[in-house]
């Protein structure tokens, strides 16, 4: 099965890596992250399917996982796409069927790796920042004004907008909103619904 399905996703244009057992999985997927998923049988020799789903869910969220099985239940499926699975496959299946799981597992996957990326670059911006700049960032994304924060600061009107220049600057932030889902992103504000400021 295994050889076959190799075969199958060589053949599709992919590059298929084939593992036999799940202790083998797992300490092979921690390799560099690319673009990538997993096509697991539920029944391992050494170890349960669904077990090594949530051992890889843990450090790997790049990595879809699609299940194929010879038995599956309703349970068992429900359990699995609760856990993020993106597709449960009873043997037999159709090669497209497979082929088509693969294509959107992948997409999926470079999704998360973008998301990744962008928020890596995010954070890189934000500890560009200067402690002060920090402080006007957070004190900006909380809604107040520049008199509010040179206040809050003790600093003057006029030194609060040369930080808040240079710090929507680093932080690539054309107005308030952008900023205000960028601090969201980076979890250094609570989600909210839509927020209106004016710029200053």
């Amino acid at each position: 099965m295994r050889e076959s399905l190799e075969l199958l996703i060589k053949f599709a244009g992919w590059q298929p890596e084939t593992f036999a057992s799940g202790t083998e999985i797992f300490w092979r997927i921690h390799a560099r992250p690319r673009q990538s998923c997993l096509v697991l049988d539920v029944s391992l020799p050494d170890l349960n399917g669904l077990e090594l789903q949530k051992l890889i869910a843990s450090d790997r969220t790049d990595m879809p996982i699609i299940f194929i099985t010879g038995h599956g239940d309703v349970p068992m499926t429900v359990q699995a796409m609760k856990a993020g699975a993106v597709e449960f496959l009873t043997k037999p299946f159709d090669d497209e069927v497979l082929l088509c799981a693969i294509r959107n597992a992948i997409k999926r996957s470079a999704a998360v790796l973008e998301d990744q990326a962008e928020i890596t670059a995010l954070r890189s911006s934000y500890d560009s920042l200067t402690p002060r700049e920090q402080d006007v960032m957070r004190l900006v994304v909380a809604g107040m004004l520049n008199k509010q924060i040179g206040l809050k600061l003790g600093i003057s009107e006029i030194t609060v907008k040369a930080h808040r220049g240079k710090m929507m600057q680093k932080m690539k932030a054309d107005s308030v909103a952008d900023l205000v889902k960028t601090a969201v992103r980076l979890g250094l504000a609570p989600a909210r619904n839509p927020w209106h400021a004016a710029d200053q």
